[in-house]
């Protein structure tokens, strides 16, 4: 245990609690330089709406920061750390500050250990850059970094660069000790189920905290309770939060919806009307991730909401080719218009100015 460091204990009662934790987008100019007053409002934006933590450097950041030619991965993750650190002092709250951590393993430790001196909590590690490695292979590359910093599992959905990993794979996964968190984002039934039982079949249900990244059935995810038999005896465990580009725009309405799902867990009973905001939300994800189009424009998507409500000036990306598909914009329009208590326009209206000071 001491060759892994532990995150504060607030940290982990935090994650096991449930948050909303948006993965926070890249604000550029037109051109495509970082644009730090954006990129400022938008970490206060999601400290505003109630967020709990914050994950910056991942798939909604644009893995792209981290090329040579845009030098924009250390620059992007401090300033976001800083602005946190700011918010917290300023409201006396306390939010996990999540990096995501890429690459082979000499790359990713040297981005954990910047992470943990920038005064991020835990690493989010993707595992995209070891396509062809065994589970051995991965297990040795996942306890290397995590003596660097705490770690979060990060199942990536195929479509966007992730690579499929086993129940095996995931049951290993659980036992470094210093694993707080996974997020689950294949988009995939089979696949989250394998996690759900990896963990169940690890010992580490009642303190390793479940969050779904399945952005295509948020809702559903947070009502379940899974009922896993065990050698053990039956573990019963339950996604407990959201790790969600979908996340990173109406923040504020996720967090009351988040606030909805426990309040009916407290209940035992799953209100109607959720399941109909189940789909409801799902259909504003298949717009805002362009599922029509494989998801080639899920980052843009969620920029064009963003610029929406003003809170970013554009939809551009590092790669040119990420933008919004044919019809994207249209489909975008079509679920503003459905679903209008979905959204959170009227607070961010009211507090955009002073996030943009």
């Amino acid at each position: 245990m001491a060759d892994y460091p532990l995150p504060p204990a607030w940290v982990v009662e935090n994650l096991r609690a449930g948050l909303v934790i948006p993965a926070h987008p890249l604000a550029l100019t037109e051109q495509r330089k970082l644009d730090e007053r954006r990129q400022r409002a938008l970490t206060r934006y999601y400290h505003a709406a109630g967020a709990g933590g914050i994950a910056v450097g991942v798939h909604a950041t644009q893995f792209d920061i981290r090329e040579p030619q845009h030098g924009l991965f250390k620059p992007v993750m401090q300033l976001a750390s800083d602005t946190i650190a700011v918010c917290d002092k300023a409201a006396n709250r306390k939010t996990v500050r999540i990096a995501g951590v890429c690459g082979g393993t000499a790359p990713a430790v040297a981005e954990a250990q910047f992470a943990r001196e920038a005064g991020y909590h835990a690493g989010l590690l993707s595992l995209s850059a070891l396509r062809e490695a065994d589970d051995e292979a991965l297990v040795q590359h996942c306890r290397t970094v995590a003596r660097e910093i705490p770690l979060i599992g990060f199942y990536l959905q195929p479509a966007v660069g992730g690579r499929v990993l086993s129940f095996n794979f995931w049951r290993r996964f659980s036992e470094i000790p210093n694993v707080v968190a996974i997020k689950i984002a294949p988009f995939n039934r089979y696949q989250t189920l394998d996690v759900v039982r990896a963990v169940a079949e690890s010992g580490r249900a009642s303190d390793l905290a479940l969050y779904t990244g399945n952005d295509d059935s948020i809702i559903t995810d947070l009502l379940t309770e899974y009922t896993v038999p065990t050698a053990a005896g039956e573990v019963r465990l339950r996604m407990v939060g959201g790790l969600l580009g979908h996340w990173a725009c109406w923040t504020q309405a996720a967090v009351k919806l988040l606030d909805e799902c426990k309040a009916a867990w407290a209940n035992n009973t799953i209100p109607a009307r959720l399941l109909t905001l189940a789909a409801q939300v799902t259909d504003c994800n298949a717009a805002f991730f362009d599922a029509a189009n494989g998801f080639a424009g899920c980052i843009a998507g969620i920029h064009e909401v963003l610029r929406r409500q003003e809170l970013m000036a554009n939809t551009v990306c590092l790669n040119p080719r990420e933008q919004l598909s044919p019809g994207q914009r249209e489909e975008i329009d079509r679920v503003w218009r459905a679903y209008p208590h979905l959204n959170d326009d009227e607070f961010v209206k009211r507090n955009l100015a002073h996030w943009l000071a």
